[in-house]
């Protein structure tokens, strides 16, 4: 199975797609072996702009879809693409070199003139409409809707064999908060350990942070500059209580939600959440920030601050950690939440995106 965001996506999205409609028939386009550096820029360009958009007109197809934020400028055929989240134009420190730069202005340009986009929230459509359709000369496309999911293997049943193999393998204290992301700007990484600057005498032995990274990972501090985790931690003198497992493997994530008492996010920026929805199916309630996506993802079924807000958040981990009827209930309100999530769903409203503009066309 694909491990980065956009192929997960295309993997679980394919299948559920072909369990709903079993009538539809799904060819999938892909490059040839693309080389790294500015050869790989150009080699990928040219795929999406000219290989792509031909190879949907020859097969003779009715949608060509591009599950990424990189549709073709023209196309013969109609374009769906699902444009993830913008952070690349949201956020000034995402806008890379200038070569970036010149593809997000590419990807900006062809989105605004696909005949519908799908996204993962009603946070990212909003900056869609408010950074990517205002570029287009003629009538916007719809942009709709269509929530994520977490695979069905993230589920509180773990079994015990994996639950204690995990265990071993990452040397896991009995009791812990999880945090499992990555390091950059948007995570708000520094904030998140903060928190444990609050309630680290407090809970700290009983509730050490976890997570996966180690000492010499670089992280991005709350100015802006780069540092690293392990820094990080020393001028925090946080080491006793935050424990670095380093990666982990996919097929152990669930056991690492399941065994975890609360799921710590303080993201500033994502485009739907999916880590905290997994520790949600597995029945782990969230602290975390109430910036971007994150209040649709959750709901109800954490205790969700102000993103900078370490003291106030380290209350909400306090009482989630330490209450049981508090935390109990965020565990039940967890499950009910993720059961509204499905790749089944995501594909049926999917569909539904499709068979619309179908209907346009004829």
């Amino acid at each position: 199975m694909p491990t980065n965001g956009t192929g997960q996506y295309t993997y679980h999205l394919i299948n559920a797609l072909r369990d709903v409609a079993p009538h539809v028939t799904i060819e999938l386009v892909h490059p040839r072996h693309v080389p790294s550096g500015v050869m790989g820029d150009l080699a990928k360009v040219r795929f999406e702009q000219f290989e792509f958009p031909n190879a949907a007109k020859r097969m003779g197809a009715d949608i060509a879809f591009v599950p990424y934020w990189g549709p073709p400028l023209s196309c013969a055929v109609p374009v769906v693409c699902t444009v993830h989240d913008v952070i690349s134009l949201a956020m000034p420190a995402y806008r890379g070199k200038i070569q970036h730069r010149i593809y997000s202005s590419l990807a900006r340009a062809a989105a605004a003139n696909a005949s519908a986009v799908i996204t993962d929230s009603e946070f990212s459509k909003a900056d869609i409409l408010r950074l990517v359709m205002p570029v287009a000369s003629q009538v916007a496309p719809p942009v709709t809707v269509v929530p994520l999911a977490a695979e069905a293997r993230f589920t509180p049943a773990v079994p015990d064999a994996d639950l204690e193999r995990a265990r071993e393998r990452y040397n896991l204290p009995n009791s812990y908060v999880l945090y499992l992301g990555g390091l950059d700007m948007r995570k708000n990484i520094e904030t998140l350990l903060q928190v444990y600057t609050w309630c680290g005498d407090s809970i700290g032995d009983e509730y050490p942070l976890v997570m996966n990274a180690l000492p010499d990972d670089r992280a991005i501090a709350a100015d802006g500059s780069p540092t690293t985790l392990g820094a990080m931690l020393k001028a925090l003198e946080l080491e006793d209580v935050v424990r670095l497992i380093g990666r982990v493997d996919e097929a152990d994530k669930p056991a690492l939600y399941a065994g975890a008492r609360c799921f710590l996010f303080a993201s500033v920026y994502e485009g739907f959440g999916l880590p905290p929805l997994e520790a949600m199916s597995c029945g782990v309630p969230i602290v975390g920030s109430t910036a971007a996506s994150l209040p649709e993802v959750v709901g109800n079924a954490g205790m969700l601050v102000d993103a900078l807000d370490a003291r106030a958040m380290s209350g909400a981990l306090i009482a989630t950690c330490i209450e049981d009827d508090l935390h109990d209930r965020l565990a039940q309100r967890a499950l009910m939440r993720a059961a509204q999530f499905s790749w089944q769903r995501t594909a049926l409203e999917t569909l539904t995106v499709f068979r619309q503009v179908l209907a346009q066309k004829h």
